[in-house]
């Protein structure tokens, strides 16, 4: 893969247009680059959490629920299943991302797909983080949650139908094809609009997949990416003839390369992109977008923001040494702020065994009321998160030492529904060793803050949306979310005319 990398990205810029001496001249700088760091491009192991470290003694408490608060959650929360969010650990993340060392300035945008509650917006912007958004309806949704325009960032695989007015309302937009930049173009014509242009710098790296090039589904970067626009478009003269034609001004370069990416990757990938900055005068910032590793597990690291960002900072530094600029850093964090402020709290409420005296390929499943339908990522990744059981008593000192090898599983009528596949194959099953259950007691499953109720296979089954809730560090529940009235789930169904069946 690092070969085919440096192969295809060298031979790439090596035929650029050289008409064009503004963008030659990046060109070049990329290439340097990519030569200099090439290194850095070659996929390390994928780490994933090993069986045996899955194996520990069972916790009594998860990251920050004793049975006594997650009884508490459930009673504020008028049942199970319900997603819970730790304020300390929300506050705590956003010290860490806006002490992100930066040479001159920094703007902090949470990306509000990973957990889009408008208590969390609200906070977030409290703090002083903006918001990243990835569609025009997460636009409005922010909006109507306070959240200012002049305070949003929209780049989005579909260019809403009404971005003409959400950039004349102050919303910040990245164009992430050659359409849409064509598009946006048009409608503001010979007016010197502002816009940022969201670069494929022909890498990825995501937490699921080592390779930088192939296809993976938390990989948003390299050739089997269609997020941004491809390099080779930028520095050959065809996006810099599209701002000449309708006279637009790039003030921002913006580049992503995947969720959960290599650290080394990602803080190549962030210097390189700086050379795009170099081919319009105009570019007063830098987008390095997010996908920073969380350690959800025992075996998984979480990044250092501090140990990643200050060689980029000075790279911001020589920057500014060659070219005269100062520009702004913008990061765009998700997982990194809400991850494991995060759980998932159920309840068990079926066990079954397939053991047999006469086999060892039976199981003893547990049966959450939740699946899926709360959190997907198991299913769609392979993810792994780590689970706790407590009684149901919600009393610590009911807390059993028993402990047996479980395979967990959803609510739903879907064979995919696995709360536990097996470390690095998605499509096993995997016995985890868990606390002895009993029907009723209370399952934790922490590091459920990201991609989880933003992004889960709500309403299958029927099944209602899951309510919410804040937990202060005084341990104070505070209900976000109400659970949704079944009734919501069909309410905008419509009947046909008599006669038509």
């Amino acid at each position: 893969a690092f070969f085919l990398i440096t192969d295809t990205v060298v031979t790439s810029y090596i035929s650029i247009n050289l008409s064009n001496m503004k963008a030659s001249r990046a060109s070049l700088a990329i290439l340097m680059a990519i030569a200099s760091s090439a290194s850095a491009f070659a996929p390390t192991k994928f780490n994933t959490p090993s069986s045996t470290l899955l194996r520990a003694t069972p916790a009594t408490s998860s990251n920050f629920l004793t049975p006594e608060l997650a009884q508490s959650c459930i009673d504020v929360a008028g049942g199970t299943p319900l997603y819970a969010y730790s304020l300390d650990s929300l506050a705590k993340s956003a010290d860490a991302c806006l002490a992100f060392p930066n040479a001159y300035g920094l703007t902090v945008r949470y990306a509000m797909k990973a957990c889009p509650n408008g208590t969390i917006l609200k906070y977030f912007l409290s703090r002083g983080i903006c918001i990243d958004a990835s569609s025009g309806y997460e636009v409005r949704r922010a909006m109507d949650m306070g959240v200012p325009a002049e305070k949003i960032s929209l780049s989005s695989q579909e260019l809403p139908t009404d971005f003409e007015e959400l950039v004349k309302l102050g919303v910040k937009i990245n164009c992430c094809s050659i359409s849409q930049l064509e598009r946006f173009g048009k409608a503001f014509a010979n007016t010197s609009q502002k816009v940022g242009v969201r670069v494929n710098p022909g890498v990825g790296s995501g937490g699921f997949s080592s390779s930088t090039t192939g296809f993976s589904k938390t990989n948003v970067g390299g050739p089997s990416s269609s997020f941004g626009i491809w390099h080779e478009f930028v520095t050959d003269g065809t996006v810099p003839a599209i701002v000449e034609k309708y006279g637009l001004e790039v003030e921002r370069i913006h580049t992503h390369i995947g969720s959960g990416s290599d650290p080394a990757i990602w803080q190549q990938t962030a210097k390189l992109s700086l050379s795009f900055c170099a081919i319009w005068d105009t570019v007063t910032s830098l987008n390095l977008g997010g996908g920073y590793k969380v350690g959800r597990n025992p075996d998984e690291k979480t990044t250092d923001l501090i140990e990643i960002g200050s060689p980029v900072a000075d790279a911001f530094k020589d920057f500014a040494k060659e070219h005269g600029r100062e520009l702004k850093m913008e990061i765009e964090p998700g997982t990194y702020l809400v991850a494991n402020a995060g759980a998932l709290v159920t309840k068990i409420q079926d066990k079954v065994s397939t053991k047999s005296s006469s086999s060892d390929d039976g199981h003893i499943f547990l049966k959450m009321d939740a699946g899926m339908t709360d959190v997907l990522r198991p299913s769609l990744y392979g993810a792994i998160h780590p689970i706790t059981i407590l009684p149901g008593s919600g009393k610590s000192e009911d807390i059993g030492t028993d402990v047996e090898s479980v395979v967990v599983v959803g609510h739903c009528c879907e064979s995919g529904d696995l709360m536990t596949p097996k470390p690095g194959e998605p499509e096993a099953l995997e016995e985890r060793p868990l606390r002895t259950a009993e029907l009723g007691d209370i399952a934790v499953m922490d590091g459920s803050g990201a991609y989880c109720a933003g992004m889960s296979t709500k309403n299958y089954n029927s099944f209602p949306e899951s309510p919410e809730v804040l937990v202060t560090a005084d341990g104070e529940v505070h209900l976000i979310r109400k659970r949704q009235d079944p009734k919501q789930i069909y309410e905008n169904e419509c009947d046909v005319p008599d006669g038509v069946f």
